[in-house]
């Protein structure tokens, strides 16, 4: 019997941006410098393959700084951290190395700016996520107000003494974080705001290439991990823009084959953080259970790179 026909839409851009890729290279240099080992405060990104890949040259994945040996390198990770967890590696005299993507430290730099300028800042993001825990704490507590939500935005209580400003999440989706944005607007008219949103290339490039996408799949499979928030987000934009079949993996060992019976156009992306390999993989198995096409769907084009700290330029 004939293997059935399927035809695979393959997203571009997908997996890797330049944050992830940078955070990635300093762990491996910084290996390639010190030696083995070399600690890393939190997963330095959301996937458990890249953990496991760098584990395996020697990293070292901790929860807190008061697990690194006084004498051994750490590395901050992607997601940025508070300004607490910087000044306890100085007050140690440790040999730090922070691995935040530009973009985070971006957020950072807005949000000091706007407390200086003696606003109330609100943040737009989800909470208990390490990117907003760290953005959180650049500020004192207090000094600024996280908001989730459309219905957040509408009654979130905010300082009557102070002007606002917001920034947001570099993770988010771009329409609901819009949404968000316009609820605040209209109650705060005088708030104050990025000239550009926050919201990272990679992350809106990605969107926008599973939006176009979408209404030609009769399913959509993103790789990537559950606590990575643009990973989860490139799923709601597929369901929310023409294809209500959407399933976030891991691995192709987590696809669900059952729910692939009479599926003709599977759609795949990546998030941010999820190595090519793992799209790989997923269509070497449907190669094995379909007759298949695939097909490149080219979004916009990124060229972006960041440089690395200084001590690990060659």
């Amino acid at each position: 019997m004939s293997a059935p026909s399927l035809t695979v839409l393959m997203a571009r851009p997908r997996g890797f941006c330049a944050g992830v890729d940078r955070a990635i290279l300093i762990v491996e240099r910084a290996l390639e410098r010190f030696g083995s080992p070399v600690y890393v405060r939190h997963q330095i990104v959301h996937n458990a393959r890249v953990v496991a890949d760098l584990e395996s040259a020697g990293a070292i994945f901790v929860s807190e700084l008061e697990e690194v040996p006084q004498d051994a390198p750490v590395v901050f990770s992607a997601h940025g951290v508070a300004r607490s967890v910087v000044d306890e590696a100085r007050g140690r005299s440790m040999l730090y190395l922070d691995a935040t993507c530009p973009l985070v430290h971006k957020v950072h730099h807005a949000a000091q700016r706007h407390h200086e300028a003696g606003r109330h800042v609100l943040l737009i993001g989800h909470a208990g996520h390490p990117e907003v825990i760290g953005t959180m704490g650049q500020l004192p507590d207090g000094a600024m107000t996280l908001v989730e939500t459309v219905d957040h935005a509408r009654t979130v209580a905010v300082p009557s003494d102070l002007p606002l400003a917001y920034a947001t999440q570099t993770t988010l989706s771009v329409d609901e974080t819009a949404d968000i944005i316009a609820a605040l607007q209209a109650r705060f008219p005088t708030m104050v705001g990025p000239a550009r949103e926050d919201i990272c290339y990679a992350t809106t490039n990605r969107q926008h290439a599973v939006r176009a996408m979408a209404p030609d799949c009769d399913y959509f499979l993103v790789l990537g991990a559950p606590s990575s928030s643009n990973s989860r987000r490139l799923v709601e934009t597929a369901q929310r823009t023409g294809c209500a079949k959407a399933a976030l993996i891991q691995d192709v060992g987590e696809i669900d084959w059952t729910a692939l019976h009479g599926v003709t156009h599977l759609g795949i992306s990546a998030g941010a953080s999820a190595p090519e390999i793992l799209v790989t993989e997923v269509i070497q198995a449907l190669e094995e259970r379909f007759d298949l096409t695939v097909q490149e769907i080219s979004g916009a084009s990124e060229n972006v790179t960041f440089k690395l700290p200084r001590m690990l330029e060659a």
